[in-house]
């Protein structure tokens, strides 16, 4: 698994979301490293990860990652945020939790309704047999909608889709089935680590509430939810000085 490091001092660990790679951080790397040493991962099937067939499976994810870093705080989005919960969860090296437009289930259920409805990833899943260039333009489509900078965020995330080159075809549709299929919220409770939860306002996959509603089942007081008015699904994007501002603040409080 390929891993950037980059910068001096704590160490923090990013990890992207689905289809994209850890390029997309470029905005974050710019303003972090003079301050943190960042560990910026290629998932496997993704960027120059694209040749390692490790299986995208929460255990095997978490286990390669940290084999690879130091004792750090781990960031994820998106689906980067499914790792770095369940890494929280279970590895004592883990020194806080930072959830980026992530959350511990992406899927609407009767008791999580701020969420999307299983249908939008099944349909993805779908698509890829048929089209898999328009699959991934729609999913980046919908990373920006209802974003103040959408036409900003887009065109990055384009230009990252191809960066390093385009995502194996079969992590995306394991990308997809973990999508689905984790619900990580009876692991909230229980974790010992501060956690950080950033969501964007006007985030159409991952509902500003849902951020809220899963940093109140961590425990009181060490856990705490960020709104980024005007923020869509990468608000670290068009939002870039104000999400590593938290950042910042939070890795410092960790160490």
């Amino acid at each position: 698994m390929h891993i950037d490091v980059t910068g001096t001092g704590p160490a923090l660990v990013l990890i992207h979301g689905w289809a994209l790679h850890g390029g997309i951080f470029a905005p974050l790397v710019e303003r972090l490293s003079p301050q943190f040493q960042l560990h910026v991962v290629d998932l496997p099937g993704h960027g120059f990860s694209r040749d390692d067939t490790t299986p995208l499976r929460l255990p095997y994810l978490v286990n390669a990652i940290a084999a690879a870093t130091p004792p750090a705080v781990w960031c994820g989005w998106s689906l980067g945020g499914l790792v770095a919960l369940h890494a929280a969860a279970t590895l004592p090296q883990v020194r806080g939790l930072a959830m980026l437009a992530a959350t511990p289930r992406f899927v609407r259920d009767a008791d999580w309704p701020d969420a999307v409805d299983r249908s939008v990833f099944e349909q993805f899943g779908q698509d890829l047999e048929q089209d898999y260039r328009g699959t991934l333009e729609r999913f980046l489509a919908l990373d920006v909608m209802g974003s103040q900078h959408a036409r900003s965020e887009l065109r990055a995330l384009r230009d990252a889709l191809v960066e390093r080159g385009e995502p194996a075809p079969r992590a995306l549709h394991e990308g997809l089935a973990l999508l689905d299929r984790s619900d990580l919220r009876g692991a909230l409770p229980g974790l010992r680590t501060p956690g950080l939860w950033i969501g964007g306002q006007r985030d159409r996959l991952v509902p500003a509430k849902a951020m809220h509603s899963a940093a109140a089942l961590a425990p009181a007081g060490r856990h705490a939810a960020h709104t980024i008015d005007g923020g869509g699904h990468a608000p670290f994007l068009g939002h870039a000085d104000h999400v590593a501002g938290l950042l910042q603040r939070f890795v410092a409080d960790c160490m």
